[in-house]
């Protein structure tokens, strides 16, 4: 599995796209409209496929 992350394309919270790195930690972003500091983190994959 590849070490390389991607960045968020925006906050989940505003929506807005002026997102750097946090000093928190490893995963952690900063939005710079609405002040908020979140993470992003891949959980897994299902066990089975998702039917709509």
């Amino acid at each position: 599995m590849s070490e390389t992350r991607s960045a968020p394309l925006h906050c989940p919270y505003c929506g807005e796209e002026d997102l750097r790195p946090n000093e928190a930690g490893h995963g952690a972003w900063e939005c710079h409209a609405c002040a908020r500091v979140f993470t992003v983190k891949f959980n897994g994959l299902l066990s089975r496929a998702v039917t709509r």
